[in-house]
Formats: structure tokens, C-alpha cells, sequence
């Protein structure tokens, strides 16, 4: 960009030759025309600004060129210079220039252009920019036809409040899920109950998921005319990933100006009204991190910096504090962008409903006969059907059937990880080798190089030189792998590759550690143990690559890879990542059960590195289920006895995650859920015209939320389980989730210890829950309550008492007991077929009533422990005692 960041660009020598005439047009200017010429140039602004009088008032003709071009940029200037010369009433010198200036550089084109104007041909540019997007078999399909609806569901930050709620305050109704069109769109940037308007608008969700397709369809929408009218002038796309490879620096100013349809865009005058610009950052986990020196943030439009600084600077309002922000991120790494939004509001991606699934098979094969037996055949396979909710994952089944539709394959046995799903992928490019199979197999070995390569150096773009140093320019992997690219360079249009998507450059960096041959030369240096110690707690970029290499590890995966690509894959890999799994459990193990002795009752807000840690958690889970491979994961998993995880908003995918994961885990497992949302969000369903009309006047009986917990419990009952011990602490119980718990209770081979601590339930859901403890089956031994809103529900807990064989430990800390009800536990503590031994009511404030009521019943039952600071001098007064959990 050139000295002041002006708003007309062109080569130098067409800079250089606007100003060479400008300065001639003013040198034949009197004294007195000179001066007319200053009035007329303050008093005439141009979309609304003008230079200012004092720059002008004692200005010759060489400082005003210099402030012309300075202003509005080197050919702008003459346009200004020439009305300006028409209103100062000397048409000889403007019909002159005119002249020159078409002689010399041609017409003006969009520099005669307004703001108002410019706004009109941006948007007819940016639709014909964007009308197409390219498959990842670089066809190129209009947007309109290839695009599906997603789902999207608000997130994040009303989850961080309900921890902080009063157990006995009731929950807000939780908004669905939305699919994605126009309407959810334009709620993006909704004003708040206050009328308040965020500025910042976080789309987050796993990789392959859509959010780019999702960035793409916003910008296509606006430029139609159907988004945020009113509220935005120019919306600009930035694709963080591409940015922050490009070479040098640039400013925000010529980020703009490579949207636009040529280089004299009128950038000033759309900078200066900021607050009507909508930037698209998409990929923003692809930042450094906070505090690094290449993030430090940029603060002015017209400086030029790194990619990482001006994108910086855009995330934290220190550039353009007013503009709209809309950022992608993966769900995987929101803690990247913490410390840099400023109050953003959060939505996630879902992906695909078993609905619009139908409809994307549909829009792929585009032949109604094929699209139906391919949709019929992956909804028979439920595994791969539910995969299917990720939009790449889709794309991959939907080419892999189109290739081999005729053969009749059966997926289900191959298809119940992402893993296998984009293995089968590769299988298929492989297959349809044919002679050249043994050719294709080596370039595939060296296109996991690159990807390698790329994942370790933070780069997803590759040049022509990459691909010619390890001999893939031209290979018969280069089309279905990768993407062609091509940029504007400052001499000739720079040709760049990435892979189809980000997640399977990823995967094929995962595949090179199990197709590595330690003897070729060029491998890339550093085993499997140094990618996983880069990234010890699996919540930076390389978090995915890690899953992927898990998944490969599972006997069956590593028989595929043998068959494929013919070579033998060594154990050492699998036994280097068991190694590590153990190491981590190592260090996330407590020293003397610490934590459970601080409280959860206490929990109000976390600190960042154990909200972190807690996320990484729940990310080594995602690895083990990759392998399915249920003898590596109760290996694996009996280096962590204690699962903790905190604040998680729960997906289907993510309970299905942690259900395998309980199914497999060894004798002695302990799970705890703090502060988790346990119920669905639904999708947001538009009424028919006639439900619409009768709304007025019918009742429509209210829905209960969806379970999410119903998997966990099939699990938990699995002769194979050996979980002993699950917590639920903070979280939302509805009665749905209390029925599936009630029953997973009654079959657990191993439970023995529920907690429920703080939890917003209903007197059924307690009733219910009561039912499913007293069954015959049920082996809990151990139960801890605290509830302190439901007086009168505990009436089904103490009546258990006398119903279960298995109880021996009631914990009722944090419980309120009346009275009445002391005098109801007295008796049934006294019942022949009360099998109690331990009765903890250590910091629950009692009557003198009571008190004598339960002295009472250890005279008559010595055997039985009650824990009070009034019966057991033992204990601390009753003021100083806090809830064992």
C-alpha cells in the first residue's frame, strides 16, 4: 500500500503519472485561480469529507498534490481536481486534464464512483464472486443448490450461568436449534432484551462441520439483499489460515481492496463509517496464541503488519472497534480466542438433521434413482448414517457410493469412526488405481508427508515447489486430495495447494506415522511421542491429528492400512500411545483425595486452566472411542481412575463419545459431571399455516426436554462396565434424564456410589429416582444428596431405607429436614429392614427435637454411625463444616 494508505491503488508508474499531471494541471493555475481552486476544494467534500482548511489555505501546487493524493489516492485526485477546476471556472485546465488523463491512463471507472454508488457494484461483485464454490473435487456448484441447511444452536455463555445459579431458582427454557436459513442468519446479531446489539458473533463446531460453507452462504445472502439491511454497507471474507501463510505485510486497507472488483475502491470512506462493516473471520483457531510477539495487535486500518497482527487486532477491537465480527472457530479450541473477544455472542454448528441428510444425498447425486438407493443403503447402516450429521464426512460417503454404487459393498463393518470413514475414502482412490495401484500407493506415502509436514509447521497452503520436492506436481493424487489455488501476486498470480479439507490433511498426518519407512530419506524428523507431547493436553492444533492416530490404531484400522498399501505396521506406535495415555492420567491423578475434600458445592468459577484441562479430558476421550478397540481402552483407562468433566454442553455425539468410553472402562471407574447440560437441544420446528391460525386458540401441551443421558445408562448396565461410581454435581435433571437414570441403577453390575449434589430436580424425578435405588437389583451402596430445595421429596429417599438391602451410606449433607421429617427418618431408621450403617448429616442444622429424636435411635441401634457435630464430639462445630463433596 502506498504512503498514506489512500484509496485508489494502482501500479507505481500509473501513481507516479497521475501525480506528474495533477502538479502540471496546477502549475498553470494564476494566483487567483489557485485560490478560487482551494475554496472550491473545501467547500465541494466528496462522500461527505474533504480536507481540511487549514491543509489548504496556504497550500501551492505541489502541496496540494501531495495532499490531493494523499486524501483520495493518485487517479481519484484528478477526478476531484478536474470538477473542482469546472466550479472554480477554469474549464480550460479541467477539459485539458480530462483529456490527458484519458490519453495517458484510460477511463477512470469505478474513481467517478461515490460511496453510495461503490456500495451497489460491491455487492454485484461480491454475488458473482461467490455464486459458485468449488467441491472438493474442484467442480465448481452454485451455492443456492449445493448448500443445506445446518442446524445451529445457541451456546457457550448461557451455559457458564447456570453453574453460578441457585439451585433453587428455575432454569430459563433454553432456545432450540435452528436450521440455517435467512431468519436464523439475521438473528445472529440480534439485539439483546436491553437492546443491545453484539458485536461479536462466535460460530463455533468439530472440523468438517460446515462453519466455512455456513460463512460463505452469510456473505452470498448479504450481497443478495436477504441479510442484516440497514445494519451492514460491506461485507469483507477473510480466511485466517490463508492470511496468516501469506509472505510480508499488508494492511487492513489492502485486505479490503483484494475483495473488491479493482484497486480503486473508495476504502477511506468505508473505513470512516466502521461501524457498518461486517468482517467474516473464518478459522480464527488458526491465531497464535495471546501474548505471543507475532500476535501483538494492530491498531491502525493503514498500517502495514503481519497477517496474525491485523486479524488480531480485528478479534480485539483495537482495529475497528465498531465493526460487526462474525468468527468461525472449532469447537475443539475455543480457549484460543479467550482473553481476545470482547463480550461475543456464541452459537454452534450442529451439523446436519437426519432431514437435511436426505436432502444432501439428494442435491449430490442430482438423479433421483441413485440418490435413493444410496440414501436407503447408509440409513440401514446406523452407525454411519448418524456419522453422516458432519457435512465432509456426507461428501466422502456420498463420492465413495457414487464410485462404487454398482458393487454393493456392505460399510457397517468398516464405518463406525470418522477414521474408518475417511480410510475408506483413500481405499476407494486406491481401488480405482487399477495398474498404477503400486504408483498411487508410494505418491499417497509422500502426500502423508506433506500433510505431516504442514500439521507440525502450522501450514495448510503449499506451492508448486512443495509439490515438485517430493514429486507429487502432476501425480495421480493431486486432483482428489488437493485444491488448486490461485492468488493475485505483485508480479504474476501465485498458484498455491491445500487439501480438500483441513481435517484430512490431518488424517494424513496421522496415516504417515503408520506408513513411515524409518529408512527413507526426506521423512519428516520426530516420532509419534514428540506430536504428542507438542501438544500434552490436546487442546491446540494438533488435537485432531491426535484422534485420527488413535483411530488408526485399532487392529482392524491397522489390517485396512496393511491391505491397502501393502506394507506391515509395527506395534511400537500403539504401545508409544499407550505409554502416553498412562503418562497423562499420571499427572491429572490428585494427591490424597484434595479435591474431594475442598467441595463441589463450592465450584463458582473455575479458573481458565482447569476449565482447559477439563475440555482436554473429554478430548482423550474422543481418542480412545476412535479406536474402538474395547481392550486398548480399558488398558488406557485404568490409569485414570477418576474421570472428571466440567462444564461440558453436551452433544449426542459427545455422550455417545463418553458411553463407549464407561463401557469399556475397568473395575473401580469413577465419572463425574459438574455443572453439564444432560438434555438435548431440539430443533426449532415453523409451524404449518393451519397450526399458525389455530395457535390463538388451542393449548399446545409443552414438550419435555430430550434426554442426552440415555446412552450413558445402557452403558452403565453392561455386564462388561466397571464403573462404581458416578457424580452428577450442578447439573439440570429433568424428569426424562431422572427416568433414564432409574433405570440404569436397577441393572449396573458395578455401581455402588451415586452423588447427586446440587442438581434442579422435580419431586417426580426424586420419586422416580427413589423407585429405581429401591429395586431388588440395585447394588448401590453409598448415596449422597444435596438438595436443599426439596424438603418434602426426601420423603422417597428415607422411604428407600427400609425397601433397599443393598444401602449401608446415606450422605444428606446440604439437605434442609424438617421436623417431621426427622421424626419419619427416626422411624424407618428403626425399621427391621433398614440395612443403614453410616447416616451423614454432618453439616445439616437440626432442632433440639431432633436431636434427641436421633440420640434416641443410636441408643437403639448402636451400630449405626450418625455423623452431627451434635451427636459426635468428634466432629468440628457446626458453623466450620462444609459438605464432604
Amino acid at each position: 500500500m502506498d504512503e498514506a494508505g489512500a484509496s485508489c491503488f494502482s501500479l507505481e508508474p500509473r501513481a507516479a503519472v497521475a501525480r506528474e499531471m495533477l502538479l502540471a494541471a496546477l502549475e498553470d493555475l494564476s494566483q487567483e485561480q489557485l485560490k478560487r481552486f482551494r475554496h472550491k476544494l473545501r467547500d465541494a467534500p466528496m462522500d461527505g469529507r474533504s480536507i481540511p482548511w487549514g491543509r489548504l489555505e496556504r497550500a501551492d501546487a505541489v502541496d496540494l498534490t501531495e495532499q490531493l493524493t494523499h486524501f483520495y489516492g493518485p487517479e481519484p485526485a484528478l477526478d476531484v481536481a478536474r470538477k473542482t477546476l469546472k466550479k472554480a471556472d477554469v474549464r480550460d485546465v479541467a477539459a485539458r486534464l480530462k483529456a490527458q488523463r484519458l490519453h495517458r491512463l484510460g477511463s477512470s471507472s469505478s474513481a467517478l464512483l461515490s460511496l453510495s454508488e461503490y456500495k451497489k457494484k460491491y455487492r454485484e461483485h461480491v454475488l458473482r464472486q461467490h455464486a459458485k464454490v468449488k467441491e472438493r473435487n474442484a467442480r465448481s456448484v452454485k451455492i443456492n443448490k449445493r448448500f443445506t441447511k445446518l442446524l445451529i444452536a445457541p451456546g457457550g455463555a448461557a451455559l457458564e450461568d447456570e453453574a453460578l445459579r441457585p439451585a433453587e431458582e428455575p432454569e430459563p427454557e433454553p432456545e432450540r436449534a435452528r436450521r440455517s436459513d435467512t431468519r436464523t442468519f439475521n438473528r445472529l446479531f440480534r439485539r439483546d432484551e436491553e437492546g443491545q446489539r453484539p458485536l461479536t458473533v462466535v460460530l463455533q463446531g468439530p472440523a468438517g462441520i460446515g462453519k466455512t460453507m455456513a460463512a460463505k452462504k452469510i456473505l452470498y445472502d448479504w450481497a443478495a439483499g436477504k441479510l442484516y439491511q440497514g445494519q451492514v454497507d460491506f461485507a469483507f471474507f477473510m480466511p485466517c489460515g490463508e492470511l496468516l501463510e501469506r509472505p510480508g505485510t499488508r494492511s487492513l486497507a489492502d485486505l479490503i481492496l483484494d475483495q473488491c472488483s479493482d484497486r480503486c475502491a473508495p476504502v477511506r470512506q468505508m473505513l470512516a463509517q466502521q461501524q457498518r462493516l461486517l468482517f467474516i473471520l473464518d478459522g480464527a483457531d488458526e491465531l497464535p496464541a495471546p501474548g505471543s510477539p507475532e500476535a501483538e495487535p494492530c491498531t491502525d486500518p493503514f498500517q502495514a503488519a503481519s497477517g496474525a497482527q491485523v486479524l488480531g487486532g480485528l478479534l480485539s477491537k483495537t482495529l475497528l472497534p465498531s465493526a460487526l465480527l462474525l468468527v468461525t472457530t472449532r469447537a475443539a479450541a475455543p480457549e484460543r480466542l479467550q482473553g481476545r473477544l470482547c463480550s461475543p455472542q456464541c452459537a454452534e454448528v450442529c451439523g446436519f438433521s437426519d432431514k437435511d441428510k436426505k436432502k444432501y444425498f439428494y442435491k449430490f447425486f442430482q438423479d433421483e434413482w441413485r440418490a435413493k438407493r444410496a440414501y436407503r443403503f447408509v440409513k440401514e447402516n446406523e452407525t454411519l448414517f448418524a456419522l453422516c450429521f458432519v457435512p465432509f464426512v456426507c461428501w466422502i460417503v456420498c463420492t465413495v457410493l457414487r464410485q462404487q454404487l454398482q458393487l454393493g459393498r456392505d460399510l457397517s463393518r468398516t464405518s463406525k469412526t470418522t477414521t474408518s470413514v475417511y480410510l475408506l475414502f483413500i481405499a476407494s482412490v486406491l481401488g480405482s488405481a487399477g495398474a498404477d495401484g503400486t504408483r498411487v500407493q508410494e505418491e499417497l506415502r509422500k502426500l502423508c508427508r506433506l500433510a505431516r509436514e504442514g500439521v507440525l509447521r502450522h501450514q495448510a497452503q503449499f506451492t508448486e515447489q512443495d509439490l515438485e520436492r517430493l514429486q507429487l506436481r502432476g501425480s495421480k493424487v493431486q486432483t482428489p486430495f488437493l485444491n488448486k489455488k490461485e492468488l493475485p501476486g505483485v508480479l504474476e498470480t501465485e498458484v498455491t495447494y491445500q487439501f480438500i479439507d483441513q481435517s484430512f490433511q490431518e488424517f494424513l498426518a496421522a496415516l504417515s506415522y503408520l506408513l513411515e519407512d524409518k529408512g527413507a530419506s526426506g521423512a519428516p524428523t520426530g516420532s509419534v511421542g514428540t506430536l504428542l507431547h507438542k501438544d500434552a493436553e490436546l487442546r491446540g492444533h494438533l488435537a485432531l491429528t491426535t484422534r485420527f492416530l488413535f483411530g488408526l490404531l485399532s487392529a482392524e484400522r491397522m489390517r485396512d492400512i496393511e491391505r491397502h498399501f501393502g506394507c506391515v505396521v509395527t506395534e511400537h506406535v500403539k504401545q508409544e500411545v499407550l505409554r502416553w495415555v498412562q503418562g497423562q492420567g499420571c499427572s491429572r491423578m490428585t494427591s490424597d483425595g484434595k479435591e474431594e475434600a475442598e467441595g463441589l458445592e463450592d465450584v463458582v468459577e473455575p479458573e481458565e486452566e482447569e476449565e482447559e484441562e477439563t475440555n482436554s479430558g473429554l478430548e482423550l476421550l474422543y481418542c480412545l472411542y476412535e479406536t474402538q478397540e474395547d481392550a486398548f481402552v480399558r488398558q488406557a483407562l485404568l490409569s485414570l481412575p477418576e474421570l472428571l468433566l466440567e462444564r461440558v454442553c453436551f452433544s449426542r455425539m459427545d455422550m455417545g463419545v463418553l458411553s463407549y468410553c464407561v463401557r469399556c472402562c475397568p473395575a473401580g471407574q469413577a465419572l463425574k459431571l459438574v455443572s453439564c447440560r444432560l438434555v438435548a437441544t431440539q430443533e426449532k420446528k415453523k409451524k404449518s399455516l393451519m397450526k399458525r391460525l389455530q395457535g390463538g386458540s388451542r393449548s399446545t401441551k409443552k414438550k419435555l426436554p430430550v434426554s442426552l443421558l440415555r446412552p450413558l445408562c445402557e452403558a452403565m448396565t453392561d455386564q462388561q462396565c466397571g464403573l462404581s461410581s458416578l457424580t452428577l454435581s450442578h447439573c439440570k435433571l429433568p424428569d426424562p434424564v431422572c427416568q433414564d437414570l432409574s433405570e440404569a441403577v436397577r441393572a449396573a453390575p458395578a455401581l455402588r456410589e451415586l452423588g447427586l449434589l446440587h442438581n434442579q430436580l422435580s419431586e417426580t424425578g426424586l420419586r422416580v429416582l427413589s423407585e429405581g435405588l429401591a429395586w431388588p437389583q440395585c447394588r448401590v451402596q453409598t448415596l449422597r444428596v444435596q438438595l436443599p430445595g426439596l424438603q418434602g421429596a426426601l420423603q422417597y429417599l428415607v422411604g428407600l431405607l427400609q425397601q433397599s438391602s443393598t444401602l449401608t451410606t446415606l450422605d444428606l449433607n446440604g439437605c434442609q429436614l424438617s421436623d417431621p421429617m426427622v421424626t419419619y427418618l427416626c422411624a424407618v431408621l428403626q425399621h427391621p429392614r433398614c440395612s443403614l450403617q453410616t447416616l451423614s448429616l454432618a453439616s445439616v442444622e437440626l432442632s433440639e427435637q431432633s436431636l434427641q429424636e436421633l440420640r434416641a435411635v443410636k441408643t437403639a441401634k448402636p451400630d449405626l454411625v450418625i455423623l452431627h457435630p451434635a451427636l459426635d464430639s468428634s466432629l468440628k462445630p457446626l458453623e466450620g463444616f462444609t459438605s464432604v463433596l
